[in-house]
This record gives structure tokens, sequence and C-alpha cells, in this order.
């Protein structure tokens, strides 16, 4: 279980890239953080169907997670369709 501190980073950090997803009708949500620092995010609305959404999820999330938060070692989705 993650820490309140810890959350709060992670949400402002995707607060900085949600305006994108928006723009293209979709979103993220938090599901989980692993022990070993796997972030695990939700897809939401376009985002949850997209082929593009691995790619969004590795070049945009994912990079903007950890250059806020650097221990965070990667950032999966629990429900992308495959590209």
């Amino acid at each position: 279980m993650m820490n309140t501190e810890l959350k709060e980073r992670i949400e402002t950090a995707l607060d900085s890239i949600r305006p994108y997803l928006e723009a293209d009708g979709g979103n993220v949500k938090i599901v989980d953080l692993t022990d070993d620092m796997v972030l695990r995010l939700e897809l939401m609305g376009a985002c949850s169907s997209c082929p593009m959404s691995t790619m969004t999820l590795k070049a945009g999330v994912e990079e903007a997670i950890k250059r806020a938060i650097p221990e965070i070692t990667r950032v999966e989705a629990v429900n992308t369709v495959p590209a």
C-alpha cells in the first residue's frame, strides 16, 4: 500500500499529463503500487481502447511519472489493448 505523500506525488505527475489524455477523450487512474515500486494504472475513456495506448503509456505517462518520482521502476496499465 502506498503512503499518502507518495500518492500525492504520483497524482501531481499524472495531473501534468492529464490535459493531453483528456484532449483525446481519455484519462488515467491509480490502481496500485507494488512492493517493488511498479505503478499500476487503469486507462479510462478513449485511452482504454486506443491501439496507441501502450505507446502513450510508455512515452508519456511513464516518462512523466519516473521524472517526478525516480524510485518508481516501471509503469504498467492493467487494461491496455495490445498494439
